[in-house]
């Protein structure tokens, strides 16, 4: 089992019955919510809690999500989901990829991919990245 890109930051879900809609499997807006949660988890990993980002008044604003749900996800499966920073232009976009697949036997479920922009918390304006958030998300840059 590979990742479709080199030293992914990797978490562990496993599919809860509140994940599961009318047609039995998770919910295409699970998928979204377990991208943000991962997207979260990174930036903390690097550095860059909530907290700083309130302290530096920046924030990085979802700008487009792109998901490609390939397989469906049942209840108490035990999946992976891995992220990578794909692009830092280093004045206002961030893109990450991810992959979500199952723990045994690694069918992919979901490839997507997220643009955000660095904002101003206190005003909702675009603003440049600060140098912190150039320095910890570059530093994670993953070519593809």
């Amino acid at each position: 089992m590979s990742w479709d890109l080199p030293d992914p930051f990797i978490i562990d879900l496993d599919v809860a019955p509140s994940s599961i809609d009318d047609y039995g499997h998770a919910n295409n807006a699970e998928y979204l919510r377990w991208v943000e949660r991962i997207s979260w988890r990174h930036s903390e990993h690097l550095g860059l809690s909530l907290a700083r980002y309130r302290e530096l008044d920046r924030a990085m604003a979802v700008h487009r999500h792109e998901l490609d749900y390939l397989a469906p996800a049942f209840e108490g499966d035990r999946l992976q989901l891995a992220t990578w920073i794909v692009d830092c232009d280093g004045r206002l976009t961030l893109t990450r990829r991810f992959q979500l697949r199952q723990r045994e036997g690694g069918q992919t479920l979901l490839r997507a991919r997220t643009r955000f922009a660095c904002i101003e918390l206190s005003s909702g304006r675009p603003r440049r990245l600060p140098d912190e958030f150039r320095r910890c998300y570059g530093a994670a840059l993953v070519s593809e």
